[in-house]
């Protein structure tokens, strides 16, 4: 048992140091083979989140890890039968059964203050005026976020999704390509992930997203790691959340939540690109339609 542990730790010390040619860190826009960690984030959102894990979580998480392996070692080696032939016998300590009720106590209220703002920021929609908590978790204030300049509302089906631009007023369903439309359509992007119809938004532009679910389906939830949000998409209720891209590419999610029998087939796909191809784009789309407007993408790409 011990050297299962220490070889376990011992591995995953050494793709964490990059050690083991075969692990790297994980990338933007999805999930790799042989990856850690959370994917690169491309908002402020998810920079807040990975500033929060990397620099507080991971940290109380490894120091918890290592003084259960170092209790455990202790106390195999200190109270075997060999070097411990005759137990003792009592029932309870006190002062051990109040530390170990303490001090999680206390390791948790060091957890929930920045994780709260962090919570707070990814499902409050900024006005233009309110300052989100930043890449560095101990440091409040620091970014100043723009009033929203496009919202689009995701709608959850059983089992696709369906995206609306709200203020023109135009939309579409976006449904996963499977093997054979993936090969001749878009050969190279991620199996299961591949969708017909991205949600095509501007890079460095404040996007607010509206979810919610079909009136007659079951609950989904949008999330995309890269930009470090995840939503529930409840039928007859309207969740908000919202992001700030600001590198251009494809960003792949997925429904989280297990919503029936297609649930692993419902993927999310986030194409950002520049303002201006934004801008030709939307403008094609509202006045020939989508495969026009995709066309004209693909050309301006």
């Amino acid at each position: 048992m011990v050297g299962t542990l220490l070889r376990n730790t011992l591995v995953i010390g050494l793709a964490a140091t990059g050690l083991l040619p075969t692990t790297t860190f994980a990338q933007s826009g999805y999930a790799a083979p042989g990856e850690i960690g959370l994917q690169a984030g491309v908002t402020p959102i998810m920079d807040s989140i990975t500033a929060f894990h990397n620099g507080l979580l991971i940290w109380i998480i490894s120091a918890i890890t290592l003084f259960v392996l170092a209790l455990m070692i202790y106390v195999m080696v200190r109270f075997n039968r060999r070097a411990n032939p005759t137990p003792n016998r009592f029932s309870h300590n006190t002062l051990v059964e109040v530390v170990w009720v303490v001090v999680p106590i206390l390791i948790l209220l060091v957890i929930a203050a920045p994780s709260f703002a962090v919570l707070s920021d990814q499902m409050t929609v900024p006005d233009g005026e309110r300052k989100y908590l930043g890449s560095d978790i101990f440091s409040w204030g620091e970014v100043e976020v723009p009033a929203p300049a496009l919202t689009v509302k995701a709608t959850g089906f059983q089992w696709y999704w369906g995206y609306e631009y709200v203020d023109q007023a135009v939309g579409f369903d976006s449904y996963m390509l499977d093997d054979a439309q993936l090969a001749a359509l878009k050969p190279g992007e991620p199996r299961l992930l591949a969708v017909d119809n991205e949600l095509i938004v501007p890079v460095d532009t404040t996007v607010r997203l509206q979810v919610t679910g079909d009136p007659g389906g079951v609950i989904h939830s949008f999330a995309v790691p890269s930009f470090g949000i995840k939503t529930d998409a409840v039928p007859g209720r309207l969740n908000e959340t919202w992001f700030y891209a600001r590198k251009t590419g494809i960003y792949y999610g997925q429904c989280s939540e297990l919503c029936g029998k297609d649930h692993a087939f419902m993927p999310i796909a986030v194409r950002v690109v520049e303002k201006q191809a934004f801008d030709t784009w939307m403008k094609t789309l509202q006045q020939t339609g989508l495969d026009e407007a995709t066309l004209t993408l693909a050309s301006i790409d």
